[in-house]
């Protein structure tokens, strides 16, 4: 499928705003300006920015303790998502969520989950719910490779399965799970291979191209989309930072993250397609790259300037309150 010129711009400015979201947040974190705990998305941008090029509005997805990139690939504002992770009363959550829970149901955005493996089978009671009520939405549940592992998705998959439910199943395999080299806690060399004890497709992506998470996922979403049922993708990709910030990444060398971003790097493998192919020029991309720094620097402002919570705030947005 041909993008057009507008959606190679959109496209480019959605995985440059989660590349610099991601590194201002490093900096604020170790500066001791960010609170709380970080898991950053950069280096995997292609995998948001091409699975959510393929949704609509009415679609949904969950994502993990590493979902900064799926919030914004699904259109999360910038100034709440921000505040969020800074603790304020503006977040998207209204501070109390933090980074590791941003949500915003209003944009299909279901919600990060700090429970590995916990945000599939929320895409299954998602995806249940479109095709009881056939409003024609699709759910796309994002995880790491580490949640292959759980229960949680084993189940999800088997029930989706039978069900032939709208869902898409997409693994973040970016080598590691935590600190544990994939190859050591998986015995097989794809885990999409996964997908055929279920009986349905499984896919290998390579994740740090855009333009192959795209028609991939493309092709998983419309067969979701015509009750045909779900699919299995498996993103290769890698995550530039550590697990968390701060990770003193003592499992893997620092020659390895440099040969990636030298050769597989997402953004600048991008630029070269399309700037190569003629529909986009380096200076549209440079001003692009403008009107996201001035983005994300105006969320960072934002976000400082709002109020923290109130005491009464504690007894808001709650399922069960207490009271002697």
């Amino acid at each position: 499928m041909e993008l057009s010129r507008e959606r190679l711009l959109d496209t480019y400015r959605t995985m440059r705003t989660i590349r610099s979201f991601e590194q201002t947040l490093n900096e604020l974190s170790q500066a001791g300006r960010v609170p709380g705990f970080l898991h950053l998305y950069a280096g995997e941008e292609a995998v948001a920015a091409g699975v959510c090029a393929t949704l609509g509005a009415d679609d949904y997805v969950t994502s993990t303790h590493r979902g900064h990139g799926h919030s914004i690939a699904k259109g999360v504002d910038l100034n709440a998502m921000m505040a969020e992770i800074f603790g304020k009363r503006s977040g998207v959550c209204k501070g109390k969520g933090g980074s590791m829970h941003i949500a915003d149901l209003g944009k299909g955005m279901l919600g990060a989950n700090g429970i590995v493996g916990g945000g599939i089978p929320l895409a299954i009671g998602a995806a249940l719910s479109a095709k009881v009520r056939k409003t024609g939405s699709v759910a796309v549940a994002f995880f790491g490779d580490g949640a292959t592992n759980q229960g949680a998705f084993h189940e999800s998959v088997n029930i989706a399965s039978i069900l032939k439910l709208p869902v898409v199943f997409v693994i973040e395999n970016n080598g590691y799970g935590e600190a544990t080299p994939v190859a050591y806690h998986v015995n097989i060399p794809d885990l999409a291979a996964r997908a055929v004890s279920y009986g349905i497709p499984g896919v290998v992506v390579e994740g740090m191209d855009f333009f192959d998470v795209f028609d991939k996922a493309r092709a998983a979403v419309e067969r979701a989309r015509r009750g045909e049922g779900p699919t299995l993708m498996e993103c290769k990709t890698y995550r530039y930072f550590g697990h968390y910030v701060g990770d003193p990444l003592t499992y893997r060398t620092k020659e390895e993250g440099e040969k990636v971003r030298a050769t597989r790097d997402p953004l600048d493998a991008f630029e070269k397609r399309v700037v190569s192919s003629g529909k986009v020029t380096t200076s549209e991309l440079r001003a692009a790259d403008d009107q996201v720094a001035r983005a994300i620097a105006e969320a960072v402002k934002f976000a400082e300037a709002s109020p923290a919570p109130e005491l009464a705030d504690l007894l808001t947005d709650v399922y069960v309150q207490y009271s002697a």
